[in-house]
Protein backbone atom coordinates (compact mmCIF):
# COMPACT_ATOMS: atom_id res chain seq x y z
CA UNK A 1 0.00 0.00 0.00
CA UNK A 2 1.22 3.67 -0.80
CA UNK A 3 -0.02 5.06 2.73
CA UNK A 4 -0.34 4.53 6.37
CA UNK A 5 -3.80 3.16 7.86
CA UNK A 6 -5.18 2.40 11.02
CA UNK A 7 -7.66 -0.59 11.65
CA UNK A 8 -9.19 -1.37 14.76
CA UNK A 9 -8.86 -5.20 15.75
CA UNK A 10 -12.47 -6.09 17.53
CA UNK A 11 -12.86 -7.60 20.81
CA UNK A 12 -14.38 -10.50 18.72
CA UNK A 13 -14.32 -11.08 14.82
CA UNK A 14 -16.83 -10.04 12.53
CA UNK A 15 -19.22 -12.68 11.50
CA UNK A 16 -20.86 -12.25 7.51
CA UNK A 17 -24.24 -13.12 8.20
CA UNK A 18 -24.31 -15.81 6.27
CA UNK A 19 -22.24 -17.14 9.28
CA UNK A 20 -24.32 -15.76 11.95
CA UNK A 21 -27.13 -17.69 13.39
CA UNK A 22 -30.30 -16.26 12.82
CA UNK A 23 -33.96 -16.76 14.13
CA UNK A 24 -37.28 -16.53 11.82
CA UNK A 25 -39.64 -14.10 13.04
CA UNK A 26 -42.83 -12.77 11.34
CA UNK A 27 -43.11 -9.45 9.58
CA UNK A 28 -45.27 -7.27 7.48
CA UNK A 29 -45.55 -4.36 5.37
CA UNK A 30 -47.54 -1.71 7.95
CA UNK A 31 -48.61 2.02 6.62
CA UNK A 32 -46.36 4.41 8.28
CA UNK A 33 -49.45 6.30 9.80
CA UNK A 34 -50.00 2.95 11.46
CA UNK A 35 -46.53 2.23 12.66
CA UNK A 36 -46.84 3.63 16.36
CA UNK A 37 -49.87 2.58 17.52
CA UNK A 38 -49.00 -0.79 16.10
CA UNK A 39 -45.42 -0.91 17.55
CA UNK A 40 -47.61 0.45 21.12
CA UNK A 41 -49.78 -2.63 20.78
CA UNK A 42 -47.05 -5.48 19.87
CA UNK A 43 -44.95 -4.45 23.01
CA UNK A 44 -47.67 -5.22 25.34
CA UNK A 45 -48.52 -8.90 23.36
CA UNK A 46 -45.41 -9.96 21.85
CA UNK A 47 -42.60 -8.06 23.17
CA UNK A 48 -39.43 -9.20 21.81
CA UNK A 49 -37.05 -10.10 24.89
CA UNK A 50 -34.46 -12.62 23.21
CA UNK A 51 -33.96 -9.97 20.47
CA UNK A 52 -33.42 -6.54 22.32
CA UNK A 53 -30.98 -5.62 19.57
CA UNK A 54 -33.17 -5.94 16.69
CA UNK A 55 -34.82 -3.15 15.81
CA UNK A 56 -38.53 -3.84 15.13
CA UNK A 57 -38.74 -1.41 12.28
CA UNK A 58 -36.99 -1.87 8.63
CA UNK A 59 -36.99 1.24 6.67
CA UNK A 60 -37.14 1.63 3.04
CA UNK A 61 -36.89 4.64 0.29
CA UNK A 62 -38.29 4.14 -2.68
CA UNK A 63 -38.53 5.61 -5.79
CA UNK A 64 -40.73 9.18 -5.86
CA UNK A 65 -39.50 10.04 -2.12
CA UNK A 66 -41.83 7.21 -0.91
CA UNK A 67 -41.07 5.04 2.12
CA UNK A 68 -41.86 1.37 2.88
CA UNK A 69 -41.89 0.24 6.73
CA UNK A 70 -41.55 -3.55 7.74
CA UNK A 71 -42.22 -4.63 11.12
CA UNK A 72 -41.45 -7.62 13.25
CA UNK A 73 -44.48 -8.84 14.48
CA UNK A 74 -43.41 -11.79 16.96
CA UNK A 75 -41.17 -14.71 16.96
CA UNK A 76 -41.82 -17.75 14.26
CA UNK A 77 -41.28 -21.60 14.86
CA UNK A 78 -38.13 -22.39 13.27
CA UNK A 79 -39.27 -25.27 12.20
CA UNK A 80 -42.53 -24.13 10.87
CA UNK A 81 -43.14 -21.64 7.48
CA UNK A 82 -47.08 -21.22 7.79
CA UNK A 83 -47.86 -18.03 8.32
CA UNK A 84 -50.77 -19.02 10.12
CA UNK A 85 -49.67 -19.98 13.45
CA UNK A 86 -49.28 -16.67 14.86
CA UNK A 87 -50.44 -16.08 18.70
CA UNK A 88 -53.84 -14.97 19.29
CA UNK A 89 -53.31 -11.57 20.30
CA UNK A 90 -51.08 -10.70 17.52
CA UNK A 91 -53.69 -12.44 15.13
CA UNK A 92 -56.45 -9.70 16.14
CA UNK A 93 -53.90 -6.94 15.09
CA UNK A 94 -53.20 -8.36 11.75
CA UNK A 95 -57.05 -8.93 11.31
CA UNK A 96 -57.50 -5.29 12.66
CA UNK A 97 -55.24 -3.68 10.34
CA UNK A 98 -54.97 -5.80 7.55
CA UNK A 99 -51.70 -7.12 7.48
CA UNK A 100 -50.19 -9.37 5.26
CA UNK A 101 -47.29 -11.70 7.42
CA UNK A 102 -44.32 -13.22 6.29
CA UNK A 103 -41.35 -14.63 7.35
CA UNK A 104 -38.29 -13.47 7.43
CA UNK A 105 -34.98 -13.97 9.40
CA UNK A 106 -33.19 -11.61 11.79
CA UNK A 107 -29.73 -12.27 13.46
CA UNK A 108 -29.68 -13.67 16.99
CA UNK A 109 -26.94 -12.26 18.53
CA UNK A 110 -25.80 -8.53 19.26
CA UNK A 111 -23.12 -7.32 17.08
CA UNK A 112 -19.44 -7.17 18.88
CA UNK A 113 -17.98 -4.77 16.41
CA UNK A 114 -18.84 -2.72 14.01
CA UNK A 115 -18.37 -4.55 11.17
CA UNK A 116 -20.00 -6.93 12.43
CA UNK A 117 -22.92 -4.56 13.07
CA UNK A 118 -22.88 -3.50 9.66
CA UNK A 119 -23.14 -6.98 8.03
CA UNK A 120 -26.71 -7.70 10.00
CA UNK A 121 -27.92 -4.49 8.96
CA UNK A 122 -28.08 -5.97 5.52
CA UNK A 123 -30.44 -8.60 7.00
CA UNK A 124 -32.32 -6.76 8.85
CA UNK A 125 -31.59 -3.75 10.94
CA UNK A 126 -29.65 -4.24 14.25
CA UNK A 127 -28.78 -1.55 16.93
CA UNK A 128 -24.85 -1.65 17.81
CA UNK A 129 -23.32 -0.62 21.51
CA UNK A 130 -19.65 0.31 21.31
CA UNK A 131 -17.41 -1.07 23.90
CA UNK A 132 -18.74 0.45 27.14
CA UNK A 133 -15.12 1.58 28.09
CA UNK A 134 -14.50 4.86 26.48
CA UNK A 135 -11.51 4.55 24.07
CA UNK A 136 -10.39 7.38 21.80
CA UNK A 137 -10.04 5.96 18.39
CA UNK A 138 -12.37 2.77 18.28
CA UNK A 139 -14.87 4.93 16.29
CA UNK A 140 -11.66 6.88 14.04
CA UNK A 141 -8.61 8.92 14.64
CA UNK A 142 -8.58 12.92 13.81
CA UNK A 143 -5.08 13.50 11.55
CA UNK A 144 -3.01 14.85 14.23
CA UNK A 145 -3.86 11.72 16.34
CA UNK A 146 -3.10 9.85 13.05
CA UNK A 147 0.28 12.04 12.39
CA UNK A 148 1.58 11.32 16.13
CA UNK A 149 0.32 7.39 15.96
CA UNK A 150 2.43 7.45 12.57
CA UNK A 151 5.58 9.10 13.90
CA UNK A 152 5.71 6.63 17.20
CA UNK A 153 5.15 3.63 14.76
CA UNK A 154 7.80 4.54 12.71
CA UNK A 155 10.02 5.02 15.99
CA UNK A 156 9.34 1.16 16.70
CA UNK A 157 10.01 0.21 13.03
CA UNK A 158 13.35 1.62 13.30
CA UNK A 159 13.85 0.42 16.69
CA UNK A 160 13.57 -3.25 15.30
CA UNK A 161 15.67 -2.36 12.30
CA UNK A 162 18.53 -1.32 14.10
CA UNK A 163 20.64 -4.16 15.23
CA UNK A 164 23.59 -5.04 13.62
CA UNK A 165 21.89 -6.46 10.37
CA UNK A 166 19.32 -8.13 12.05
CA UNK A 167 15.75 -7.55 13.06
CA UNK A 168 13.75 -7.74 16.30
CA UNK A 169 10.58 -6.86 17.71
CA UNK A 170 10.56 -3.11 19.26
CA UNK A 171 8.01 -1.56 21.58
CA UNK A 172 7.78 2.23 22.68
CA UNK A 173 5.66 3.51 25.37
CA UNK A 174 4.14 6.32 25.26
CA UNK A 175 1.51 9.02 27.08
CA UNK A 176 -0.50 9.67 24.72
CA UNK A 177 -2.12 13.32 26.92
CA UNK A 178 1.15 14.66 25.98
CA UNK A 179 2.44 12.71 22.79
CA UNK A 180 5.89 11.91 24.58
CA UNK A 181 7.40 8.51 24.55
CA UNK A 182 8.34 7.08 27.99
CA UNK A 183 10.49 4.34 27.56
CA UNK A 184 11.22 1.72 24.85
CA UNK A 185 13.07 -1.33 24.22
CA UNK A 186 13.94 -4.54 21.69
CA UNK A 187 13.85 -7.93 22.06
CA UNK A 188 16.69 -9.14 24.86
CA UNK A 189 16.44 -12.94 25.46
CA UNK A 190 19.83 -13.55 24.55
CA UNK A 191 22.87 -12.20 26.02
CA UNK A 192 26.82 -14.43 25.71
CA UNK A 193 29.04 -12.61 28.17
CA UNK A 194 32.92 -13.23 29.31
CA UNK A 195 33.72 -11.67 32.29
CA UNK A 196 36.83 -10.93 34.21
CA UNK A 197 35.97 -10.36 37.42
CA UNK A 198 32.80 -12.55 39.09
CA UNK A 199 30.15 -14.10 37.01
CA UNK A 200 28.53 -10.46 35.44
CA UNK A 201 26.00 -11.04 32.22
CA UNK A 202 24.98 -7.80 30.44
CA UNK A 203 21.62 -7.62 28.85
CA UNK A 204 21.65 -6.95 25.21
CA UNK A 205 19.39 -7.89 22.16
CA UNK A 206 19.04 -11.32 20.82
CA UNK A 207 20.55 -10.79 17.55
CA UNK A 208 18.48 -13.05 14.81
CA UNK A 209 20.20 -14.48 11.89
CA UNK A 210 21.37 -12.10 9.14
CA UNK A 211 18.77 -12.27 6.14
CA UNK A 212 20.55 -13.69 3.87
CA UNK A 213 18.29 -13.23 1.09
CA UNK A 214 15.93 -10.12 0.87
CA UNK A 215 12.40 -10.83 -1.38
CA UNK A 216 12.04 -7.53 -0.95
CA UNK A 217 14.74 -5.67 -2.38
CA UNK A 218 15.31 -7.29 -6.05
CA UNK A 219 17.74 -9.92 -4.79
CA UNK A 220 20.19 -7.39 -3.17
CA UNK A 221 20.80 -8.19 0.11
CA UNK A 222 19.48 -5.57 2.70
CA UNK A 223 19.40 -6.64 6.11
CA UNK A 224 16.96 -3.86 7.36
CA UNK A 225 13.95 -4.77 5.81
CA UNK A 226 10.69 -5.50 6.93
CA UNK A 227 8.27 -8.14 6.20
CA UNK A 228 5.38 -7.17 3.69
CA UNK A 229 1.90 -5.91 5.45
CA UNK A 230 0.43 -9.75 4.32
CA UNK A 231 3.76 -11.67 4.22
CA UNK A 232 4.04 -15.02 2.95
CA UNK A 233 4.33 -17.84 5.36
CA UNK A 234 7.99 -18.96 3.69
CA UNK A 235 9.58 -16.21 4.79
CA UNK A 236 8.73 -16.32 8.34
CA UNK A 237 11.99 -17.87 9.04
CA UNK A 238 13.76 -15.23 8.20
CA UNK A 239 12.77 -13.20 11.37
CA UNK A 240 12.68 -16.04 13.83
CA UNK A 241 15.13 -13.68 15.94
CA UNK A 242 11.59 -11.92 16.76
CA UNK A 243 10.97 -13.04 20.26
CA UNK A 244 6.92 -13.06 20.01
CA UNK A 245 7.20 -14.99 16.83
CA UNK A 246 9.09 -18.19 18.65
CA UNK A 247 8.48 -17.80 22.31
CA UNK A 248 9.91 -21.09 22.87
CA UNK A 249 13.25 -20.59 20.70
CA UNK A 250 15.25 -19.97 23.85
CA UNK A 251 14.28 -23.76 25.12
CA UNK A 252 15.79 -24.98 21.75
CA UNK A 253 18.70 -22.81 21.72
CA UNK A 254 19.63 -23.08 25.12
CA UNK A 255 19.86 -27.02 24.52
CA UNK A 256 22.66 -26.33 21.89
CA UNK A 257 25.20 -23.49 23.57
CA UNK A 258 26.44 -22.96 26.86
CA UNK A 259 27.99 -19.95 26.01
CA UNK A 260 24.94 -17.89 26.06
CA UNK A 261 22.42 -16.53 28.28
CA UNK A 262 19.02 -16.80 27.36
CA UNK A 263 16.30 -15.42 29.30
CA UNK A 264 12.74 -16.16 28.20
CA UNK A 265 10.84 -13.52 29.34
CA UNK A 266 12.63 -10.31 28.49
CA UNK A 267 10.42 -10.08 24.98
CA UNK A 268 10.06 -6.60 23.56
CA UNK A 269 7.04 -5.36 25.54
CA UNK A 270 8.09 -7.12 28.43
CA UNK A 271 11.31 -4.79 28.40
CA UNK A 272 9.71 -2.12 28.03
CA UNK A 273 7.62 -1.97 30.71
CA UNK A 274 10.45 -2.55 32.79
CA UNK A 275 12.22 0.56 31.57
CA UNK A 276 9.34 2.34 32.60
CA UNK A 277 8.98 1.17 35.77
CA UNK A 278 12.67 2.01 36.13
CA UNK A 279 11.57 5.93 35.04
CA UNK A 280 9.00 5.74 37.96
CA UNK A 281 11.61 4.86 40.42
CA UNK A 282 14.20 7.25 39.02
CA UNK A 283 11.55 9.94 39.14
CA UNK A 284 10.03 9.40 42.10
CA UNK A 285 12.83 7.54 44.11
CA UNK A 286 11.06 7.52 47.69
CA UNK A 287 8.28 5.91 46.64
CA UNK A 288 10.42 2.56 46.35
CA UNK A 289 12.59 0.51 48.45
CA UNK A 290 15.72 1.93 49.02
CA UNK A 291 17.91 -0.47 47.57
CA UNK A 292 16.25 -0.47 44.15
CA UNK A 293 18.46 0.57 41.35
CA UNK A 294 16.94 1.31 37.98
CA UNK A 295 17.77 -0.98 35.26
CA UNK A 296 18.33 -0.35 31.53
CA UNK A 297 18.04 3.64 32.33
CA UNK A 298 19.17 4.13 28.81
CA UNK A 299 15.83 3.06 27.28
CA UNK A 300 13.99 5.90 29.57
CA UNK A 301 12.81 9.02 28.41
CA UNK A 302 12.48 11.45 31.27
CA UNK A 303 9.21 13.15 31.39
CA UNK A 304 8.22 17.07 30.38
CA UNK A 305 8.27 18.73 34.27
CA UNK A 306 4.87 19.35 34.77
CA UNK A 307 3.37 16.64 32.57
CA UNK A 308 2.44 13.53 34.51
CA UNK A 309 1.23 10.78 33.05
CA UNK A 310 -2.33 9.37 33.46
CA UNK A 311 -2.86 6.86 36.44
CA UNK A 312 -5.16 5.08 38.78
CA UNK A 313 -6.44 6.44 42.04
CA UNK A 314 -4.32 9.61 42.73
CA UNK A 315 -4.89 13.20 42.15
CA UNK A 316 -3.54 14.93 39.31
CA UNK A 317 -5.40 18.00 40.50
CA UNK A 318 -2.55 19.75 41.91
CA UNK A 319 0.31 18.98 39.64
CA UNK A 320 -0.64 19.15 36.06
CA UNK A 321 -0.52 22.47 35.97
CA UNK A 322 2.65 22.97 38.02
CA UNK A 323 6.18 24.17 36.42
CA UNK A 324 8.44 23.86 39.29
CA UNK A 325 9.57 20.49 40.94
CA UNK A 326 8.90 19.63 44.70
CA UNK A 327 11.68 21.23 46.90
CA UNK A 328 11.14 18.87 49.65
CA UNK A 329 11.26 15.48 47.46
CA UNK A 330 15.17 16.90 46.66
CA UNK A 331 14.17 18.14 42.83
CA UNK A 332 12.49 15.19 42.06
CA UNK A 333 7.98 15.12 41.23
CA UNK A 334 6.51 14.87 44.10
CA UNK A 335 5.23 11.23 45.28
CA UNK A 336 1.63 12.24 44.77
CA UNK A 337 2.19 12.38 40.78
CA UNK A 338 3.68 9.15 40.88
CA UNK A 339 2.16 7.15 37.65
CA UNK A 340 -0.13 3.89 38.56
CA UNK A 341 1.49 1.36 36.49
CA UNK A 342 0.96 2.38 32.99
CA UNK A 343 -2.67 3.67 33.11
CA UNK A 344 -3.26 5.30 30.70
CA UNK A 345 -0.36 4.91 28.45
CA UNK A 346 0.01 3.40 24.33
CA UNK A 347 2.26 0.70 23.67
CA UNK A 348 3.59 0.33 19.80
CA UNK A 349 4.33 -2.87 18.66
CA UNK A 350 5.95 -3.98 15.44
CA UNK A 351 4.60 -7.36 15.71
CA UNK A 352 1.35 -8.40 17.88
CA UNK A 353 2.17 -9.82 21.14
CA UNK A 354 1.88 -13.18 22.56
CA UNK A 355 0.15 -14.26 25.15
CA UNK A 356 2.62 -13.88 27.63
CA UNK A 357 3.35 -10.19 26.62
CA UNK A 358 -0.31 -9.27 25.95
CA UNK A 359 -1.51 -10.05 29.47
CA UNK A 360 1.40 -8.50 31.06
CA UNK A 361 -0.11 -5.29 29.59
CA UNK A 362 -3.48 -6.45 30.89
CA UNK A 363 -1.76 -6.07 34.29
CA UNK A 364 -0.11 -2.83 33.57
CA UNK A 365 -3.46 -1.32 32.64
CA UNK A 366 -2.18 -0.37 29.16
CA UNK A 367 -4.99 1.50 27.29
CA UNK A 368 -4.07 1.38 23.58
CA UNK A 369 -2.22 -1.26 21.51
CA UNK A 370 -0.74 -0.44 18.23
CA UNK A 371 1.32 -3.10 16.28
CA UNK A 372 2.19 -3.30 12.80
CA UNK A 373 2.39 -6.83 11.78
CA UNK A 374 0.32 -9.97 12.26
CA UNK A 375 1.56 -13.21 14.62
CA UNK A 376 -0.02 -15.61 12.97
CA UNK A 377 1.11 -18.52 14.82
CA UNK A 378 1.56 -17.01 18.26
CA UNK A 379 -0.49 -13.48 17.97
CA UNK A 380 -2.71 -13.20 21.28
CA UNK A 381 -4.66 -9.76 19.53
CA UNK A 382 -5.68 -10.81 16.89
CA UNK A 383 -4.55 -13.87 14.67
CA UNK A 384 -4.93 -16.65 17.27
CA UNK A 385 -6.62 -15.72 20.31
CA UNK A 386 -8.41 -11.88 20.92
CA UNK A 387 -7.62 -11.02 24.68
CA UNK A 388 -9.16 -8.18 24.73
CA UNK A 389 -12.21 -9.74 24.25
CA UNK A 390 -12.06 -11.81 26.78
CA UNK A 391 -14.60 -10.64 29.73
CA UNK A 392 -13.18 -12.30 32.64
CA UNK A 393 -10.03 -9.95 32.49
CA UNK A 394 -10.40 -7.17 35.03
CA UNK A 395 -8.47 -4.22 32.45
CA UNK A 396 -9.63 -4.12 28.80
CA UNK A 397 -7.45 -2.17 25.95
CA UNK A 398 -8.52 -1.38 22.54
CA UNK A 399 -6.36 -2.87 20.23
CA UNK A 400 -5.32 -0.90 16.56
CA UNK A 401 -2.89 -2.29 13.80
CA UNK A 402 -0.95 -0.03 11.82
CA UNK A 403 -0.15 -0.52 7.90
CA UNK A 404 3.24 0.63 6.84
CA UNK A 405 3.31 1.91 3.24
CA UNK A 406 5.79 0.35 1.36
CA UNK A 407 8.47 3.09 1.72
CA UNK A 408 8.68 2.11 5.11
CA UNK A 409 8.80 -1.65 4.11
CA UNK A 410 11.46 -1.38 1.57
CA UNK A 411 13.38 1.40 3.74
CA UNK A 412 16.91 0.40 3.06
CA UNK A 413 18.66 2.20 5.89
CA UNK A 414 22.22 2.35 5.76
CA UNK A 415 22.78 1.55 10.15
CA UNK A 416 26.36 2.11 11.15
CA UNK A 417 27.55 -0.54 12.96
CA UNK A 418 27.32 -0.34 16.93
CA UNK A 419 31.25 0.32 17.88
CA UNK A 420 32.01 -2.58 20.57
CA UNK A 421 33.65 -1.60 24.07
CA UNK A 422 35.64 -2.93 25.70
CA UNK A 423 36.66 -2.55 29.84
CA UNK A 424 38.37 -4.29 32.11
CA UNK A 425 35.51 -6.14 34.00
CA UNK A 426 33.38 -7.37 31.04
CA UNK A 427 33.12 -7.76 27.44
CA UNK A 428 29.62 -8.42 25.50
CA UNK A 429 28.90 -9.95 22.67
CA UNK A 430 25.67 -10.30 21.31
CA UNK A 431 24.70 -13.80 19.26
Amino acid sequence: MDKWQIIHIPNKPAVPPNQQPTVNVFASMVEPKLANTIIRRLNQVAPLENLRHVKRIQKKFLEGGKTQLSMILCLADENDNRTNRLPQDVQELVNSYQLSPFITKVCKNAALSKEEWEEQCKLWPTSYHPPTYNIDGITGFNEDDSQSIFSFMKSAVELAKSGDGSIVNAAVIVDPSIKQEIASACDQICCCSISTEKNSLESCSEQPEVLSSDLFSNGESNHTSLPPNDFPSETRKSYSGVSCLNPWQWAQENSHTTSCYWHPLRHAAMAAIQSSAARDRLLFPGMGHEGDKPNGVHNIQPTSIGTPAKRQKTDLANFENSEELDPSAGGFHPESARPYLCTGYDIYLVWEPCVMCAMALVHQRIRRIFYAFPNPNEGALGSVHRLQGEKSLNHHYAVFRVLLPKEILNKNEVVAARTSTTNTNATTVCQ
